[in-house]
């Protein structure tokens, strides 16, 4: 029965069941029946309405029965139309999803015309096999076409292999059109040809053999090698005439045309293969008004074997016997050509010339075309056969794989209860100490993130290759648990794929988003650290410039001060400043001290709250750092979001398909010791600890100490105050 997906009124009496995952409720589809009565489904429920035809993780012969368009995509009405063929064929829905590879015969409605045709066939095949009797049929029978249509070489597919023909003449023009038209695979695997190739070949033949009788008149193929004479020495024959008209015009042109002694005089030095090249360009004989042309003496010697070839295919055969060519000869023979020239112009270009003159003629005055037709009507007459074959095995194909395809389309159970992979996971992507299993196949990483993007995911996009191989893909990698500090483009890992081969990964591209709550909360602290380390290396670069400086400005006070003044002058030392080090100290002091009351304030403030409020104040602090990152990585991971990382692979998601916080947890697994492990923390290598509470103590007793100088006014009677 055909629905409007539009209308709010489904006729149909299924309970339905759903369960929560993603955000969102997802239909349960759990028995045959389930699957029978998905046209009853309001589309509006479904998770997805489309889905690629390739770049999944899913049969390839299953996607292709249902893929009945052939456009690259599953759609909605193509999974319809395959439930409406499975409700008209079986009478047990749950042989859907009964364990195991073959189909029970029993499970058909041999009641239907659709069941009881595929009941026959697969009754058929399996008396063919030698199973006759059998319950049960796989689909591996189906498959086996040898020994299905072993007495006979029809198999309904039309084609027509050398094999099916007993006559010689027969397979010869099967031969002849394979060679000229190409070959079309047969069912058994053989190549053969079909009525289509038959009928474009002799359509060929027909024209190519109307032309080659219209050549007749015009000498055909007996002038062949007479034509290629004369189309050597064409142009060089009229450049000797127009030439020579050019002399009888003018006295100077006579001169003109004619090489100079220079021209010959340069070949003293030319060994013969170069002396012939530098000849050719000049003309065939001696240019005189009026002359005729030599066909034997006094012809140019780099044109001599053409001139020969071209005098006793041509001029001899055409003129008579003769030394001479007059230019009304040469008139004459250019026109007994040119009929010859016009039927070679008008040669069909077409694929059965290469069989050559006798055998196209032959071919088409008696060719054996009716015997070979007649093998081609007979083989067709299998067709309705062998069409039922084809349904028997799209009945197994879909017994086996349309269970799984429905829920990962309709609804994405396999992706959601995590017991196994969903057919748009590619494998599994280890990486900086972890493994990310939401990895998907994409064709343009770029072109893909710019739609991916949406899905708040933290997103490396990884160039994949396998060693030993040309096998190359791309795929995408969503990294939803850990930190991303080490995560940077060129960092490589291992990417492992569905069939458990490994491929040497290198990220290309990272869309970055919140990966986790924990990465939230050291964020904070750890900006401050990379600000700090910054800032202080930043100071110390600059300190070790001006010191540099400074000392480079010492040493070159030095060298410019002459030598016998240094030698004159006094030794000085630098007074002491007593008043600028007492300063220095004093400020020294001062920072300290502000530092020291400061903390000396948040420590007294400290110990003066109550035991209980302790905690809470400690609490208050690490919320007032780590709150407001943790809060806003809180809200954008509560927005992760699976519909724009598939849309952009080809799939059309329904849903909002959310990835919550522990689901998404799920999908990147951090490295773990495992359960039982021993672990030793001595480590021979490790830094040694620094005396931190010495540093403290010190640091609290210069506090102290700059506190007591300020309070008795030492600042006040250095002058400082």
């Amino acid at each position: 029965m055909s629905v409007d997906p539009s209308s709010h009124v489904w006729p149909s009496s299924h309970v339905w069941r759903f369960f929560r995952a993603g955000g969102f409720d997802q239909v349960r589809i759990e028995t045959g029946a389930d699957l029978l009565a998905l046209e009853g489904l309001d589309q509006k429920l479904w998770v997805a309405l489309a889905c690629p035809a390739a770049g999944i993780e899913f049969d390839d012969r299953a996607l292709a029965i249902l893929d009945t368009d052939s456009d690259g995509r599953i759609r909605a009405a193509e999974l319809l139309a395959a439930v409406r063929w499975l409700r008209a064929v079986l009478k047990d829905p749950e042989e859907l999803v009964r364990p195991g590879d073959d189909l029970d015969l029993a499970a058909i409605d041999e009641a239907s015309p659709e069941g009881a045709l595929v009941l026959a066939s697969a009754r058929r095949i399996l008396a063919n096999l030698g199973k006759d009797g059998a319950g049960t049929i796989a689909l591996a029978d189906t498959r086996d076409t040898g020994r299905i249509f072993a007495q006979t070489h029809f198999n309904g597919d039309g084609v027509i292999p050398p094999e099916a023909a007993d006559s010689g003449p027969v397979r010869a023009l099967i031969g002849d059109i394979v060679a000229c038209m190409g070959g079309v695979p047969d069912r058994s695997g053989l190549t053969g040809i079909d009525q289509g190739r038959v009928d474009a070949f002799f359509a060929e033949i027909a024209i190519l053999a109307a032309w080659l009788r219209q050549g007749e008149a015009a000498g055909g193929d007996d002038r062949a090698d007479a034509a290629a004479a004369l189309e050597a020495v064409r142009e060089k024959i009229d450049g000797f005439f127009l030439r020579c008209r050019l002399a009888a015009y003018s006295d100077s042109a006579a001169q003109a045309v004619n090489p100079s002694t220079d021209s010959f005089a340069a070949l003293a030095a030319l060994g013969v293969e170069q002396s012939l090249a530098a000849l050719a360009p000049l003309p065939l004989a001696r240019i005189a008004p009026n002359a005729d042309l030599p066909l034997a003496e006094g012809l140019n010697p780099a044109w001599e074997a053409a001139m020969r070839r071209f005098r006793d295919l041509v001029a001899v055969p055409l003129l008579g016997p003769r030394t001479r060519l007059t230019a009304r000869d040469w008139e004459t023979v250019k026109d007994r050509f040119a009929a010859y020239a016009a039927w070679q112009a008008a040669k069909p270009s077409n694929r059965v010339g290469s069989l050559g003159r006798d055998r196209v003629l032959a071919l088409q005055d008696g060719a054996p075309r009716a015997e070979l037709e007649d093998l081609i009507a007979r083989d067709k007459a299998l067709e309705a056969e062998a069409a039922a074959i084809d349904a028997v095995e799209k009945l197994i194909v879909l017994r086996l794989h349309l269970f799984r395809l429905v829920n990962n389309f309709v609804s994405f159970r396999d992706f959601y209860n995590r017991r196994s992979k969903a057919i748009f996971q590619a494998g599994t992507l280890y990486l900086d100490g972890r493994s990310a299993d939401l990895c998907v196949r994409v064709e343009d990483a770029a072109r893909h993130a710019l739609l991916a993007t949406l899905s708040r995911i933290y997103l490396v996009y990884c160039d994949c290759q396998r060693r030993g191989s040309n096998e190359k893909m791309t795929i995408m990698a969503g990294f939803t648990s850990g930190e991303s500090d080490q995560l940077m483009v060129g960092r490589n890992g291992v990417f492992y794929d569905r069939k458990g081969r490994d491929w040497d990964a290198t990220i290309v591209r990272i869309v970055e988003h919140p990966i986790s709550m924990r990465q939230a909360f050291w964020a904070p602290y750890k900006q401050l650290g990379r600000f700090v380390g910054n800032q202080v290396e930043k100071m110390a670069a600059a300190r070790a410039k001006a010191s540099e400086g400074e000392m480079q400005a010492q040493v070159a006070g030095g060298v410019g001060k002459p030598a016998a003044a240094k030698a004159s002058e006094p030794a000085k030392e630098s007074p002491f400043d007593a008043g600028r080090f007492a300063g220095i100290f004093a400020a020294l002091g001062l920072a300290v001290g502000a530092i020291g009351t400061a903390i000396a304030s948040v420590v007294t403030g400290f110990l003066r709250l109550v035991w209980w409020q302790m905690p809470l104040a400690v609490l208050a602090l690490v919320l007032a750092v780590s709150g407001p990152s943790m809060v806003i990585a809180y809200m954008k991971l509560r927005q992760r979001n699976l519909a724009p990382i598939l849309d952009a692979t080809g799939w059309a998601v329904n849903a909002r398909a959310t990835i919550n916080i522990p689901f998404g947890g799920s999908l990147t697994q951090l490295a773990h010791l495992p359960p039982g492990a021993e672990r030793s923390l001595v480590d021979p290598f490790a830094e040694k600890r620094r005396p931190w509470g010495l540093y403290l103590l010190l640091a609290a007793g210069l506090a102290v100490a700059a506190l007591a100088a300020w309070k008795v006014g030492l600042p006040a009677r250095l002058g400082l105050g």
